[in-house]
C-alpha cells in the first residue's frame, strides 16, 4: 500500500507553500494532503489545541499508512497531535521545533513567555533571506506575498503529549538556515531516531521540490 503525506507548514504560511511538493509526490505515486492551520491566516484563530485538532484530523481521515512531514513551527501540533495515532508509520521534522512534554516554543527558545499572547507576531524586515534564501528569485517573491498574519498563542502553549516518542522519527537538518539555527536543530534531533542533513536554507520544498521529494520517497519506504 502507497504511503500518503501530510504535510504541516510552519508560521506564517499557507497550506499552499506544498503545491510544488506535492506535484514532485504525486509523481513517485504518493497521495499527500497539506493543512491548514488555524493559527496562520488572514484571520487566524486559537492556539496549539485548533492547530493540533486540525492536524488530527487530517491524519485520521486517511485509510492506511501516512507519513507526516512538519516544517518549523509545524512540529509542535504534529508533536501534540500524531500521539497515539496507528496509521502514523513516521514522523519527519524538517528543520522544525520537537517538543517533550510540557515544552512550548518558547522554553525551547529560553525566553520567558510574553505578556500578551493574544496577539500577532510579526515576520520581520527580510523573509527573503530567512525563509527562501536559495529560492530562485521569482518564487521566492510570490511565496513572501503569500505569507499570512500569526498568532502567538501556540508558540506559548505547551505540549500535553509527544509522539515522538512511541513513533519513528527522522529529523532533517537544514545547514543552511538563517532562520532555526543550526545548533538548535542539532538539539532537538537528539529526539528523534535518524538524522538527515541536506545542504539547504528554510525551506527545500520550494529550491528543490523534485530532489526533496525524493528524500521523502526514500524515507518513507524504510
Amino acid at each position: 500500500m502507497t504511503t500518503a503525506f501530510v504535510l504541516v507548514h510552519g508560521a506564517w504560511h499557507r497550506p499552499s507553500t506544498f503545491d510544488l511538493l506535492r506535484v514532485e509526490l504525486d509523481a513517485l505515486g504518493h497521495a499527500s494532503v497539506s493543512v491548514n492551520l488555524p493559527t496562520a491566516g488572514p484571520d487566524p484563530q486559537g492556539g496549539l489545541a485548533e492547530d493540533a485538532a486540525a492536524v488530527r484530523a487530517a491524519i485520521e481521515a486517511i485509510e492506511g499508512p501516512v507519513v507526516v512531514l512538519a516544517h518549523s513551527y509545524g512540529g509542535i501540533p504534529v508533536t501534540q497531535a500524531a500521539a497515539g495515532l496507528s496509521n502514523v508509520q513516521q514522523l519527519i521534522y524538517l528543520a522544525a521545533y520537537v517538543p517533550d512534554i510540557g515544552e512550548s516554543m518558547f522554553t525551547i527558545h529560553g525566553v520567558p513567555d510574553p505578556e500578551d499572547s493574544d496577539a500577532l507576531f510579526p515576520i520581520g524586515d527580510d523573509p527573503h533571506s530567512l525563509l527562501y534564501a536559495d529560492v530562485p528569485s521569482p518564487l521566492a517573491e510570490q511565496a513572501v506575498a503569500d505569507l499570512v498574519e500569526q498568532r502567538v498563542q501556540p508558540w506559548v502553549d505547551r505540549v500535553t503529549a509527544a509522539a515522538w516518542r512511541t513513533i519513528p522519527s527522522t529529523y532533517i537538518i537544514t545547514e543552511r538556515d538563517a532562520t532555526l539555527p543550526v545548533a538548535l536543530q542539532e538539539r532537538m534531533s537528539a529526539h528523534t531516531k535518524q538524522v538527515r542533513r541536506i545542504a539547504t536554507s528554510h525551506s527545500p520544498f520550494l529550491f528543490q521540490p523534485a530532489e526533496f521529494a525524493a528524500v521523502l520517497d526514500e524515507l518513507s519506504s524504510r
